[in-house]
């Protein structure tokens, strides 16, 4: 381990210099690559599926793991979309002369060596590898044993791509230790490892945050609320609830909770019932949602999991403060959304609810580096510090000052 690290952080003073072209031509090569080894990546893919269905991997996990054709095209064109990123290493974020005549210049460079650990969705593997590289990092990534055979076929791929191109492979690397051990032994090396992060489950987060050297960007839960309030258009607010919900269940930005406010959901909630019904969504409810429709009852730990499935919580509120008062005790500041036409209203939640995305009238599936925007992400960033909500290539750079003197001296 300590041998291979060493040898990652030489490599990253390498990479770090690479110019914009070259890095951009590299990373298009990388997007064509994945399309033209479309069938090896597949087929070891169907391998872990397999094992995945042996191993009875419920739906949502099974679905985060697929690889189809479309899938690998989708990853293909996240590389591209990141090829076509401005460069983020270089750019003068600040600048000045002091009194004395110093020009001070705030310029971004590469973190370094970026550990990755995450679970299931062997596209990670690819879209974290292209943004470490555009940035000019080296990547150190530590999948899902579930995807075990899909990550080594997509980054084979990628590493082979480095290799024509004369770049040293180990840009872009499988942690060679996946043990728990392994990762245990990673996240302890901080002379040679800058930053990791881990996307994946709450023990996972919890792990590595109380365990690691390296500073940790995490990527935890996503216990995503939708508020309802009194003044929301009906349609608009069924609408998006349904697809908040519904879309895509068992990612981190799907709606696990439906708060409604008391003087709509007599006349909201039958429709959502039947609605959610219609696409199979397990419902569970607080008392007064169960006097208006036939559910489950819902416990206070269902308000504290992350179902990752077509479930989901429903609970009548008060009024816009009590439906804050639930998010701020219940979610994991990930992203937070109202239905409301009252301009007093949407302020007040988007001021006062405290999580890394709050939306106005808009579903809670927009949180994505794509969506955003940004072109493919490492994650969702639940920390404030130094990056919040999906990070991007510019947040896989940090900075430093270059000052240009005449000969001063203090």
């Amino acid at each position: 381990m300590i041998q291979f690290l060493e040898e990652s952080k030489k490599i990253s003073k390498e990479i770090a210099t690479l110019s914009g072209d070259i890095k951009n031509k590299v990373l298009n090569e990388m997007a064509d690559a994945l399309i033209e080894h479309c069938d090896f990546i597949v087929s070891n893919n169907e391998k872990d599926m397999s094992v995945g269905r042996l191993g009875n991997l419920d739906e949502a996990l099974l679905d985060r793991l697929l690889l189809t054709g479309d899938r690998v095209m989708d990853m293909a064109n996240a590389i591209r979309e990141i090829a076509a990123l401005k460069d983020p290493v270089g750019r003068t974020l600040d600048g000045w002369v002091t009194e004395n005549g110093l020009n001070i210049q705030k310029v971004s460079v590469p973190i370094g060596v970026i550990g990755i650990i995450y679970e299931s969705r062997p596209n990670v593997t690819s879209d974290t590898a292209a943004l470490c590289f555009k940035s000019g990092n080296v990547c150190v990534l530590k999948g899902g044993k579930e995807a075990e055979h899909s990550n080594k076929a997509i980054a084979n791929v990628l590493r082979h791509v480095l290799a024509k191109n004369k770049i040293p492979e180990q840009a872009i690397s499988l942690l060679p230790d996946s043990t728990r051990e392994g990762v245990a032994n990673l996240i302890k090396q901080d002379k040679f490892v800058d930053l990791i992060v881990p996307r994946g489950g709450e023990a996972l987060i919890k792990f590595v945050s109380q365990n690691s050297t390296v500073p940790v960007v995490k990527h935890d839960k996503g216990l995503c609320h939708i508020y309802i309030d009194k003044s929301a258009n009906p349609d608009k607010a069924i609408k998006i609830a349904i697809n908040a919900k519904v879309q895509r269940p068992g990612v981190c930005n799907a709606m696990e909770t439906l708060l409604v406010h008391k003087d709509v959901a007599t006349y909201l909630l039958p429709p959502l019932h039947e609605a959610f019904t219609g696409y199979g969504t397990e419902l569970k409810g607080c008392d007064e949602s169960r006097k208006i429709i036939d559910i489950q009852c819902a416990q206070h730990e269902d308000y504290d999991t992350e179902y990752l499935a077509n479930k989901l919580n429903i609970k009548v509120v008060e009024n816009i403060d009590e439906a804050i008062y639930h998010i701020g005790k219940y979610g994991s500041g990930h992203s937070e959304s109202i239905i409301s036409e009252n301009y007093s209203a949407v302020n007040k939640f988007l001021n006062e609810v405290d999580a890394a995305c709050v939306y106005a009238n808009a579903s809670t599936r927009f949180t994505d580096g794509g969506a955003f925007g940004l072109g493919a992400e490492v994650g969702i960033s639940t920390n404030k510090l130094h990056s919040r909500g999906p990070m991007g290539i510019n947040d896989l750079t940090t900075f430093k000052y270059k000052i240009y003197g005449s000969g001063q001296v203090r």
